[in-house]
């Protein structure tokens, strides 16, 4: 019987693979037609601007395939402002969750937010036993015309996040730089991040305290 570590390492495995055979199929998305955007991207230019719509295409095209990709079950997420986009379970596996970022090709890393902690910490209370994955879909701009390429995908389980903060000043969310690297990962188990969050949540309500 595998360990908690070994069986989200092996699902993290088996969900980064469906998604890059997904965005293969995908390619590029055009945003308009030729025209419409004289002046290419400007300010656009970045990953926030088409992360709503990169989470629904992921979600639909990974529901429409899903039994070609070995994906049962398939749930999207009812709420938008939750935790998780969609669930789904494999063959071998309990439910799993999933949380879609985006990624701009080339650019330095940065801390970006993650989820609101205390939703985050509600999660693992409520599903100790079952897995929540940060998915990063890897993306470039193209002008003439105005499309995103769709490059490439990194999947960390979240409690495996190596550079946990939580920001006083930005509605307590989690934030992490590192949240498509899997290479610095710290392979924790669910309870061990839970508790780690709990820490950096109490922190963090400490400071907004003292700076009020």
């Amino acid at each position: 019987m595998l360990s908690e570590i070994e069986d989200a390492e092996l699902h993290r495995r088996q969900l980064e693979e469906a998604l890059r055979t997904l965005i293969r199929d995908i390619g590029e998305v055009p945003i308009g037609v030729p025209g419409q955007f004289p002046y290419g991207w400007r300010k656009a230019g970045k990953g926030r601007t088409v992360w709503r719509i990169l989470e629904e295409l992921i979600s639909q095209n990974l529901e429409k395939h899903a039994k070609r990709l070995h994906l049962h079950d398939f749930k999207p997420a009812d709420s938008e402002v939750g935790v998780y986009d969609f669930s789904f379970r494999f063959d071998d596996s309990k439910p799993i969750f999933v949380n879609i970022k985006s990624a701009v090709r080339g650019r330095t890393p940065s801390k970006d937010d993650i989820s609101k902690a205390d939703k985050l910490i509600t999660f693992f209370e409520n599903t100790p036993e079952l897995t929540l994955f940060i998915a990063t879909i890897e993306i470039d701009f193209h002008v003439n015309p105005l499309r995103i390429e769709l490059v490439n995908c990194y999947v960390v389980p979240t409690a495996w996040l190596p550079d946990l903060y939580v920001n006083p000043s930005n509605n307590a969310n989690l934030q992490s730089s590192k949240y498509k690297d899997i290479g610095s990962a710290i392979r924790r188990t669910r309870k061990e991040f839970l508790e780690l969050l709990r820490e950096k949540l109490a922190e963090a309500r400490i400071k907004r305290m003292n700076k009020t």
